[in-house]
């Protein structure tokens, strides 16, 4: 499974690396809102939250369907600017309804899920399919959703408030402390670019990163097949502190590709039996119970839930259920009639390095 992103006759300078301050704000905001994702950051994520006001820590729950499950393709830039308030009146500069499909993918919690013409905000029929989604995701993001289709000047306002209150609250400093180490990571991968070319540049982003050997795709070794293109517009490449582990890429119809790569430091793994790997192992050896881990790493989900989005049975789903949970690869918590399903993160994360491990010692 690969994101292709086509770049056949990209201009010179079409490659291009820099530091966005609303992108790790964002990266930022995810760590805040799935802790369980970044454990080296579990720390500083429980201080921020004790020292916000209260004010501000309720929006950052209301507002938090565009960058939990993903990132509302508006919130990574592919033109970043010096300063947080420039990339913010980019944003503000958006139409109504590219700000509103941008953030109701994200909110309906699907990337597979497409809100174009007619828009949401005129046609009656989109309306209730959009609320409908974001209905069956919580009533905090139906709430969201209603409030966003409603009043989207209103809403958008309230964004950029509380996005401008968290600079204050803990981003400028934060900003401050990993503005070195941006910097650094990006004259390394602009000299390479320029040295040895995009291939030695792309390998320096990450593994997962690839120049096709004519030269006219960049892959990105994800859990997804899709495609996009980058003629005319080339692609971005923002480093990010806060983003590890994850490997964001802008891709939908419309919009710039840009990949949000992490450059800090892993953290040490802790030792994991031979016994444990080979059960992950075993339990990652089947499509379907990888398209699964696809969906349940935006967030918990029901076997229901599961069964209707990949067109499964529902003993289908529960048996592979048992697979993943029997080598400790997801949690089962009951919410009234519905039990949900959580992936475990941290573990999945690992397992590259704990089998390592454990051919090594």
């Amino acid at each position: 499974m690969t994101l292709r992103i086509d770049i056949g006759g990209l201009p010179p300078g079409g490659l291009r690396f820099a530091a966005s301050p609303l992108a790790e704000l964002t990266a930022m905001l995810h760590v805040l809102a799935e802790p369980a994702h970044h454990p080296q950051l579990a720390g500083w994520a429980a201080d921020v939250w004790a020292g916000l006001p209260p004010e501000l820590a309720e929006r950052l729950r209301e507002a938090g369907f565009l960058w939990r499950s993903s990132r509302a393709d508006f919130l990574v830039p592919a033109r970043p600017r010096p300063t947080l308030a420039e990339e913010l009146d980019d944003v503000d500069r958006i139409d109504d309804e590219t700000y509103a499909a941008a953030a109701l993918i994200t909110t309906c919690g699907s990337n597979r899920v497409h809100f174009a013409a007619p828009s949401p905000l005129a046609d009656a029929a989109a309306r209730e399919r959009a609320l409908d989604l974001a209905q069956a995701r919580g009533a905090l993001q139906e709430a969201f959703a209603e409030r966003l289709l409603a009043d989207p000047a209103a809403v958008r306002a309230r964004v950029r408030q509380t996005l401008e209150q968290c600079a204050e609250a803990f981003f400028d400093a934060a900003w401050e402390s990993v503005a070195v180490q941006l910097a650094t990571d990006l004259r390394l991968k602009k000299d390479l670019l320029q040295r040895q070319g995009i291939g030695a540049a792309l390998a320096s982003v990450s593994r997962a990163v690839t120049l096709a050997p004519d030269g006219d795709c960049i892959t990105v070794d994800k859990l997804q097949d899709n495609a996009t293109t980058a003629r005319g517009t080339g692609v971005t490449f923002l480093p990010s502190v806060f983003g590890r582990p994850h490997l964001v890429v802008i891709h939908a119809r419309g919009w710039q590709p840009v990949v949000q790569y992490p450059v800090a430091e892993a953290s040490p793994p802790e030792p994991v039996s031979l016994e444990t790997v080979t059960l992950r192992l075993e339990a990652l050896a089947h499509p379907v119970r990888l398209r699964l881990l696809r969906t349940l790493a935006r967030g918990p989900h029901t076997t229901g839930e599961l069964a209707h989005a990949w067109g499964l049975s529902l003993p289908e789903v529960s048996r592979h259920l048992a697979v993943l949970r029997r080598a400790d690869l997801l949690t089962a918590r009951r919410h009234g009639r519905h039990v949900r399903y959580t992936l475990d993160l941290s573990d999945l994360t690992g397992l590259g390095a704990d089998l390592l491990a454990a051919v090594l010692r």
